[in-house]
């Protein structure tokens, strides 16, 4: 009877999931990830639209392999997929994968108890099952993904693990071709499920990127949006996976970690942490941005300052609005640590999707930082990053 009944409440768990899939997920990630573009667009010159033909392009962080959709597909959703992406002459485009989001998520204080938004979504989305209840699991799911794409379209997105895929890849568009390099990481490290063997099982799966935290504190320590306050640092578990990760060329990103845990990272020898997407403090003054001072010791490290292109951290919801922001980044660490880091489909608004990217483009000169400086900025800083550190 028992295991009747249990046959009984997959089934019916299966059938909901497969009705909600039908309609659910694509309606939550339009409501979501809104574009907020006039209908006619952004005004581009032809002047910007050339600099931008010629420049070669990075973008720190999107959450797109979230939403469980062909990424090879064009859709009228969301922000990134790669074709938009090509459009947008985009060369390189970090992939994060989200695990888990506390029910409630807010910039200043998130229990890691809290009920999870990202169970019901795989659920909805009919994910394996068997990444239904595991956050290693569910990177693994969207890193496969990834992968899967890489394989059926190998002229359109390659995985890069190094830098010499990298110098691969930015040699082929040198000769014309239009792949876009993918490059994997974690939107925090809760995916190792306190084991430092799963960090490697997540290296050999492709992921050269983690994030410590996202919006809770985890097994490594606080969060900038935890309950343990701003005293919560590295734990003994998470110096052991920032030491592994080093030594592996892994890439440590800050973004969602707390002040504490910034300050112990930038401690190891040799560390060289990003901020994968965030604001400026100074020029917006929201939770969600770290003070400018520890923005500026990640920069006196070597590492970059991810801008992103949501209101929340740049304060507007025009390409003007990020240009300012990224020009007040530039003021504080200088024009050779600012990249860009918009957070494309991670539940934020953007004014342009990746299509549209010359919009951005077009502001940069608007605000008045000459043709070095936005090529810097739009990729140059992070392409010389990463054939250093990968």
């Amino acid at each position: 009877m028992i295991r009747r009944l249990f046959t009984i409440l997959v089934a019916l768990t299966i059938a909901a999931a497969t009705a909600t899939a039908v309609w659910g997920p694509a309606y939550v990630e339009r409501s979501l990830n809104p574009v907020t573009m006039p209908k006619d667009g952004w005004p581009v010159s032809p002047q910007a639209q050339a600099l931008h033909d010629s420049l070669i392009i990075g973008d720190l962080h999107s959450d797109a392999l979230l939403w469980d959709r062909d990424i090879l597909t064009r859709v009228d959703r969301g922000h990134v997929d790669i074709p938009r992406l090509s459009d947008g002459n985009v060369a390189v485009q970090v992939f994060t994968t989200v695990t888990k989001s506390p029910r409630g998520q807010n910039y200043t204080h998130n229990a890691a108890e809290a009920p999870d938004n990202i169970t019901p979504l795989f659920i909805g989305q009919l994910r394996p099952i068997h990444s239904w209840f595991s956050l290693k699991e569910r990177a693994l799911a969207q890193a496969a993904a990834l992968s899967r794409a890489a394989e059926q379209a190998p002229d359109q997105v390659m995985v890069i693990r190094s830098a010499e895929d990298l110098q691969s890849l930015l040699e082929a568009r040198r000769d014309g071709a239009r792949t876009v390099g993918a490059i994997l990481g974690m939107e925090g490290a809760h995916p190792l499920e306190g084991k430092l063997d799963n960090l490697r099982v997540l290296y050999g799966a492709g992921f050269r990127l983690i994030g410590l935290t996202h919006f809770f504190d985890n097994e490594l320590g606080g969060s900038l949006h935890g309950s343990g306050g701003p005293n919560s640092g590295l734990s003994e578990f998470g110096r052991e996976v920032v030491r592994e990760a080093q030594e592996r060329h892994m890439i440590v990103d800050l973004a969602h970690a707390g002040p504490q845990m910034v300050r112990d990272v930038l401690a190891f020898p040799g560390s060289r942490p990003i901020i994968s997407h965030t604001g400026i403090r100074s020029h917006c003054d929201s939770p969600r941005n770290l003070p400018d001072d520890l923005v500026r010791a990640i920069a006196a490290k070597g590492g970059l300052i991810g801008i992103g292109y949501w209101a929340d951290v740049v304060c507007g919801k025009t390409p003007a609005d990020i240009a300012g922001a990224i020009a007040a980044a530039i003021r504080l660490v200088g024009e050779d640590q600012v990249a860009l880091g918009s957070d494309y489909d991670g539940s934020v608004d953007a004014p342009f999707d990746a299509a549209h990217l010359p919009a951005l483009t077009q502001a940069l000169m608007d605000a008045g930082l000459n043709d070095g400086q936005i090529a810097k900025v739009m990729g140059g800083n992070m392409m010389r990053y990463l054939a250093e550190t990968l």
